[in-house]
C-alpha cells in the first residue's frame, strides 16, 4: 500500500466517514494541533527516565490519538471515544504528581531542565488545541468531553514540568 493517495492535492481531506473537508477547516485545524501535541509528547518521552512519568505520557498519547478520531468524526453523540472517565483518570494522575511537589505560591517561568522545557512546550500546544476545540464546538456539535480533557491535560503537563525539575534538585523554580 502506498502512503500517498493524491486525494488531498486539491486542498481537501477525508474525515472519519464519507465526508471530506477543506484542510483549513476548523475541525482539521483542531485535530492537527492535537496531532502536533502528540508528536511533542513523543519527543518528551525520548529523554524521560522516570517510568511513572513515561507511563503517564504514554497513556495520554493513546488518549490523544482517540481524541483526534472523535474530532475527525462529524455527527452528534455517535459513539464518542473520549469519556468523562478519561478526564477523571487525568485528574488522578495530576493529583498523584502534584502531591509530590511543594505547594505553588507564585507564578513561575516555564524553564528548567530539558524535559521540563519540552513539557512546557507541550502545555502551550495543548492550550492552543483547547482554544481551537472551543472555536469548533461553537460552530458544530462535537464530543463535549474533549475540552475538559484538554484543560486537565494542560494542567497535568504543567505539574509534570514542575515534577521533572524537582527530580533534578538543582534547578530552582524561577518566580515571576
Amino acid at each position: 500500500m502506498k502512503i500517498y493517495t493524491k486525494q488531498g492535492d486539491n486542498g481537501h481531506t477525508s474525515l472519519c466517514g464519507p465526508e471530506r473537508a477543506l484542510k483549513d477547516d476548523l475541525r482539521i485545524r483542531a485535530y492537527g494541533i492535537v496531532d502536533e501535541l502528540n508528536s511533542v509528547l513523543g519527543w518528551c518521552r525520548v529523554i524521560i527516565k522516570n517510568n511513572e512519568v513515561n507511563n503517564a505520557i504514554s497513556k495520554v498519547q493513546k488518549d490523544l490519538f482517540v481524541l483526534g478520531t472523535d474530532l475527525a468524526t462529524p455527527g452528534s453523540g455517535k459513539n464518542f471515544l473520549i469519556k468523562k472517565q478519561d478526564v477523571s483518570s487525568l485528574e488522578k494522575i495530576l493529583d498523584n504528581f502534584d502531591d509530590k511537589l511543594p505547594p505553588l505560591k507564585q507564578f513561575i517561568l516555564p524553564s528548567g531542565g530539558e524535559l521540563a522545557c519540552r513539557l512546557h512546550i507541550a502545555r502551550t500546544i495543548c492550550r492552543r488545541a483547547e482554544r481551537r476545540v472551543v472555536s469548533l464546538k461553537n460552530k458544530v456539535e462535537i464530543n463535549q468531553d474533549i475540552a475538559p480533557y484538554l484543560n486537565r491535560l494542560s494542567d497535568l503537563l504543567f505539574v509534570m514540568a514542575r515534577f521533572a525539575n524537582c527530580e533534578l534538585d538543582s534547578i530552582p523554580e524561577e518566580i515571576v
